[in-house]
């Protein structure tokens, strides 16, 4: 069974920091890549971060930067601090494997961590 749980959201003021953690299950976890994806109100959930069984990173270019993607394979956990924040940064975070996103019709999301950045 397929469980992804993601925290660490909440309201920062621009400039500030969060944290975010997601549990992933271990069937979507294990050997794969990970990412975070974000979806604002009206737009389209993007892919702004990954990150390779291995570790090895990568971002969009609106991130790069200011987001740290890492995970602990240990622990099924994939990590996202996320500093110098900007209102448009406002989302909603999402965690999950890039590869079934790709490949499902209908992939499975958990509930996500609201992220706002206002004054």
């Amino acid at each position: 069974q397929v469980q992804l749980v993601e925290s660490g959201g909440g309201l920062v003021q621009p400039g500030g920091s969060l944290r975010l953690s997601c549990a992933a299950s271990g069937t979507i976890f294990n050997a794969y890549s990970m990412g975070w994806y974000r979806q604002a109100p009206g737009n389209q959930r993007e892919l702004v971060a990954s990150i390779t069984y291995g570790g090895m990173p990568n971002y969009v270019s609106s991130v790069k930067g200011r987001f740290t993607i890492s995970r602990d394979n240990a622990k099924n956990t994939v990590y996202l601090q996320m500093d110098s924040l900007k209102p448009e940064d406002t989302a909603v975070y999402y965690c999950n494997n890039p590869s079934v996103v790709v490949v499902s019709p209908y992939p499975y999301w958990g509930q996500g961590t609201q992220v706002t950045v206002s004054s």
